[in-house]
């Protein structure tokens, strides 16, 4: 077994350690989270502290994983552990074992797949994105690092989404659409034009609403 550290301790926390869980891989040794106190339990795990643990006892861990759900706090944490733990262990990926990864697909380092999504043929998804339950990223379509696809939210073929970007809830996204960075697709939408970076769009079909900021709260 590998032994990790889990990064994160609330509600994402507990879905992602689900599916650590089910992948028969990996053993988690505790969490890491700032705002619990030390010797929390979440799900039979302690809390082991806040990132200086990870400082002073990153060494004795095998990988790592942000289970944080946040698309640009995930980032954060990511570029703020590779600046000050040295060495880092590397980010571990996890996969529920009901997923469905075609031939071709290729998955970044720590992401999750969550039950039932689906990355079809020739599918690329960078670092640490999330595909929660039922999401599904059609054939030939790419997604850059730090993105999420929510429950049942669902592209067509050769579809492209940009780093941070969020696609909500039982969202549809047509074929060969771009979708630029940071954005935000609303719950229920149906994406059917491109995107620039930062736009907030919703609706049937989808509209752009306006522009908003990188690292702007969307949850």
């Amino acid at each position: 077994m590998i032994n990790i550290v889990v990064i994160g301790a609330g509600g994402h926390a507990k879905a992602a350690i689900h599916v650590i869980e089910s992948t028969a891989k990996y053993h988690i040794i505790g969490l890491i989270d700032s705002g619990r106190s030390i010797g929390d339990i979440v799900y039979g795990y302690k809390v082991l502290g806040n990132e200086d643990w990870l400082r002073q006892y990153g060494q004795s861990v095998d990988g790592l994983f942000i289970a944080v759900g946040d698309n640009w706090v995930r980032a954060e944490i990511a570029a703020r552990l590779k600046a000050n733990c040295d060495p880092l262990p590397p980010f571990i990926t996890a996969v529920h074992p009901s997923a469905h990864i075609a031939r071709g697909a290729c998955i970044g380092a720590g992401s999750v797949i969550m039950a039932g999504a689906i990355m079809n043929s020739d599918a690329r998804i960078g670092e640490h994105c999330v595909l929660y339950p039922g999401a599904s990223i059609d054939h030939d379509s790419e997604a850059g690092s730090f993105v999420s696809l929510a429950p049942k939210a669902a592209t067509g073929g050769s579809v492209r989404i940009g780093s941070y970007t969020a696609i909500g809830l039982g969202a549809n996204i047509i074929h060969n659409i771009t979708i630029g960075e940071h954005c935000v697709i609303g719950a229920g939408s149906t994406l059917v034009r491109s995107l620039p970076d930062r736009a907030l769009a919703y609706g049937l079909p989808a509209k752009l609403i306006r522009t908003r900021e990188a690292g702007e709260k969307y949850l």
